[in-house]
């Protein structure tokens, strides 16, 4: 409170500018004294124990302004505090954010006061005084906590408190025997007391002594009176004492459960989580030992004074009792958050009070399907007489595993048989409703008379009957989970978030999904908030925008038949299977605009690329490069979105390589560097046949000085070959008709293997100039025209044989050539597997040995044995 008492001395434009919007300066004022008693200072950022620990100090800044906000008769004040509580729920992704952005607080507020030289000090602002009586006090401090050896030191902690516990129990129990010492006394001294009276009254003349020792003894039951009455006193205190301190210890235990709860309802979006119970569990068997054993001293000194002295503490330990029982009572593996009528599932409730259970009857937890209107209503009697829906399985014996001290029931092969859903309101889908799976059961406890009946809620589930309905209801559950409070009335969740709490969110769950260590960057963020927000503005700030749920899942994208979610989702889909180690490796620039993505290649050199995620399709990904057109001017392109069904037919990386006319990863790094290690290496197998690979081509691909390997401006046209005369170059240019007969002067025919010495990769046919004069064609028989299509592969089609039928011929001439098969758009067409509109998929083209005079006969449904081969012509 002193460093606040000083700090409000400061100008009013130094405060506004010391307290950042996620902590205002209310939060500042209202919990000074609090604030500066917390060892902040203490709290290492790279542990990760401090986490949990920032998560209960961001609880106590929640509850106390929600207690400032219920006792503050300003209207106006009790709004604004109930407002900033609301948006203290940012740090709830982040806590470790709340412990970063108060030590920076408090280190710029010393560090300005003791600069000593402020301009103009101003007055202390007219805030309400923190120690107003209509304010609450502010929680406790914490106990310090240690940064050394991890999570055991904060379990020692935890643990620290309880022995302290103990020992007060322990004095409570050493009074009551020392009482009890001191009665036995005093009934010895009054005995022998009583029955020197009676020999001094018989004996009064011969003893004179017995006066004398009879006033001894009687000093002695008098000063024993008085240390008995100052032990009962002592006693009444320390059990008061303890008590109190009892109540304070089981508030951190529990507060340390909600924790856990919490850290588990997190762990569904990937954040860390570790689910040992055993701690817990631990400190829950001494707290209840404790309890029973005060509660025991509690009745044996009501025994002893005959009053009721601690009716009001019996009470007090009586409730603890019931919330430490209720509360021990947790569900160690949830149920999915989505599930599908009619499929099975598992869950586990564990309770960590096993170890106490009575024996004699074995306890059953029951489940049930509940809505989020009965689960806000569970206190109220009667809350549960409507039955919602049907559940298969849904009983199981509290079982005690002595190896592992954990009691647990495990519900195997449950399911959901039927569902009976509540009115909807507006456009609300039923990919919005959420149900929950309640699990009850009734405790007997030894050493207590009363039976307990415990009940625990799952997380918030989504009932689907179809497939179809996975997405939504996914976006319905990382909603809740990322943006609900941890103390928070069942399933109530904000309807809007700040951009900043969309964004760790989207950044915790990516990384989690994808199991990779990089993470998304300002750049990816930049345009994620363009497209949520349809504001293409590069330039813009979303630091302080509000995101809706609306505009994470109910509304489509402008332009797009999907929603942002839906988007979002097929990326990490699409990552996840096919792109993780392209991502992690910094190779995919990944979410990127168009407008951004121009300022990026516009200066690059010709050939540089980089990969993003598709912003029109659903799970694809993009080569985004740049090139120079014929008039010099720069042109990005954008080749059609891989998706998971085209990188499943060949992967990313064989795909890059193919694509010869990109040369850099953007900023200049080679390609064949980067991508080298994801290319695949063809296995050299000798087992009689040649090899089959499938090549990626981009549809209008061709060779280009300017780029070295192809891409950019079309080249000078090849000639046809050159060994061909004019009249058969015009032949061949002129569209075949299968009505006319052909023949030509024979030419000479080369062995196969010359014939495919280009490896089988043919190139598109070039046309002759258009100033050559058209003759008409002369007639060439059968072996002419083989001797020209298949002399030179791949630059004419043949337009007699379908390759397809051809492959499957005997050939008697030679052995059977496999086929190659490489993207050509020559062939599209006559083969082409994967017809996907404007897509550069992979196309097959088959270099194929000459077929015999005889084979083509019989293609073409003739006798070949009445063929006459040297003067063949089709019929007409």
């Amino acid at each position: 409170m002193a460093l606040w008492k000083k700090v409000q001395c400061l100008p009013t434009e130094t405060l506004n500018s010391l307290y950042p919007p996620t902590f205002p300066i209310e939060v500042r004022h209202y919990l000074a004294s609090w604030l500066e008693e917390q060892p902040w200072d203490d709290l290492d950022l790279m542990d990760p124990t401090t986490e949990g620990k920032a998560l209960i100090l961001l609880s106590h800044i929640m509850n106390q302004l929600r207690r400032l906000a219920e006792h503050n008769h300003n209207i106006v004040e009790r709004m604004r505090l109930q407002h900033i509580a609301t948006n203290m729920t940012v740090y709830q992704m982040q806590p470790l954010q709340l412990v970063r952005a108060v030590q920076e607080i408090l280190k710029r507020e010393r560090s300005l006061l003791n600069q000593g030289n402020f301009p103009g000090l101003g007055v202390p602002g007219q805030l309400p005084q923190a120690g107003s009586p209509a304010l609450s006090p502010a929680p406790s401090p914490l106990p310090a906590p240690s940064t050394a050896g991890g999570k055991q030191g904060d379990d020692r902690e935890r643990h620290r408190a309880i022995e302290r516990l103990a020992l007060r129990v322990g004095e409570v129990q050493n009074c009551r025997k020392e009482i009890h010492h001191l009665q036995e006394s005093m009934n010895w001294e009054k005995q022998n007391y009583d029955s020197l009276q009676a020999q001094a009254i018989q004996n009064s003349m011969l003893d004179q002594n017995l006066p004398e020792s009879c006033n001894n003894l009687q000093n002695r039951i008098q000063q024993d009176e008085f240390k008995s009455q100052a032990f009962a006193e002592k006693r009444i205190q320390l059990i008061q004492e303890a008590v109190h301190t009892l109540e304070q210890t089981q508030q951190q235990v529990e507060l340390h459960i909600q924790s856990w709860k919490r850290q588990q309802h997190l762990s569904t979006i990937g954040a860390p989580f570790s689910d040992n119970l055993s701690s817990l569990q631990n400190c829950c068997e001494q707290l209840l030992t404790i309890n029973i054993q005060l509660n025991q001293e509690m009745i044996i000194a009501g025994r002893e004074s005959g009053a009721e002295p601690f009716r009001e503490q019996q009470e007090k330990l009586a409730l603890l009792l019931k919330t430490l029982i209720q509360s021990a009572l947790l569900v160690d593996k949830q149920p999915p958050q989505v599930i599908k009528t009619q499929s099975k599932f598992s869950t586990t409730v564990r309770f960590l009070l096993g170890e106490r259970m009575n024996s004699g009857k074995p306890a059953v937890v029951k489940a049930q399907i509940i809505t989020e209107s009965q689960a806000r209503n569970l206190s109220q009697p009667g809350s549960l007489t409507e039955n919602v829906g049907e559940l298969i399985n849904n009983s199981a014996i509290l079982d005690h595993n002595a190896s592992t001290k954990s009691t647990s029931s495990t519900f195997r092969n449950m399911s959901i048989k039927r569902i009976k859903r509540a009115d909807r309101k507006g456009s609300e889908s039923v990919t919005e409703e959420k149900f929950a799976l309640l699990f009850s059961s009734e405790i007997n406890i030894t050493g207590c008379d009363t039976a307990y009946n415990i009940q625990v809620i799952s997380f918030p589930i989504v009932v689907i009957v179809h497939g179809s309905q996975d997405n939504n209801a996914l976006a319905t559950i990382l909603w809740d989970c990322a943006f609900s409070e941890m103390d928070r009335i069942p399933f109530v969740v904000p309807d809007r978030v700040s951009w900043q709490q969309m964004c760790d969110t989207l950044n915790t769950k990516f990384m989690s999904e994808v199991q990779t260590p990089r993470r998304l960057d300002s750049d990816n963020f930049r345009f994620l908030a363009q497209k949520i927000f349809d504001e293409p503005d590069i330039s813009g700030d979303f630091q302080n925008r509000m995101v809706s749920w609306s505009q994470f899942n109910k509304e489509v994208l402008p332009g797009r038949g999907f929603t942002f979610w839906q988007w979002f989702d097929g990326v990490m889909e699409l990552t996840k299977r096919h792109l993780k180690n392209y991502w992690t490796d910094r190779l995919i620039f990944g979410f990127i605009g168009k407008q951004y993505l121009h300022l990026l290649l516009q200066q690059s050199e010709d050939g540089t690329f980089l990969l993003r995620f598709s912003d029109s399709e659903i799970g694809g990904i993009t080569i985004a490069y740049v090139t120079t057109t014929d008039t010099g001017s720069r042109q990005i392109l954008n080749i059609q979105p891989f998706t998971k069904k085209d990188l499943e037919i060949r992967s990313l990386g064989d795909r890059i390589q193919d694509i010869t006319f990109i040369q850099f990863v953007y900023p200049n790094r080679a390609k064949n560097e980067a991508f080298n290690k994801y290319y695949t290496v063809m296995p050299n197998k000798n087992n009689g046949y040649l090899q089959a690979t499938i090549h990626t081509k981009v549809a209008g691909e061709q060779s280009s000085s300017r780029m070295g390997n192809g891409g950019g401006a079309p080249s000078t046209p090849s000639p046809l070959p050159s060994d061909l005369d004019h009249q058969t170059q015009m032949n061949l240019q002129t569209p075949f008709n299968t009505a006319r007969p052909f023949n030509s002067p024979a030419f000479n025919r080369e062995p196969i293997s010359s014939r495919m010495g280009n490896g089988g990769v043919s190139s598109a046919p070039s046309p002759l100039p258009s100033e050559t004069p058209m003759e008409p064609p002369t007639q060439m028989n059968l072996a002419q025209i083989n001797d020209i299509f298949f002399t030179h592969p791949g630059q004419f089609q043949h337009p007699f044989v379908n390759p397809m039928l051809y492959n499957q011929l005997p050939y008697p001439g030679g052995p059977q050539q496999d086929v190659h098969m490489q993207n050509n758009p020559t062939m599209q067409g006559v083969l082409e597997p994967f017809p996907e509109q404007g897509q550069a998929g992979a196309h097959y083209h088959l270099d194929l040995p000459p077929p015999t005079d005889w084979e083509f006969v019989e293609l073409l449904g003739g006798d070949a044995s009445r063929m006459d081969t040297d003067n063949f012509q089709l019929p007409q």
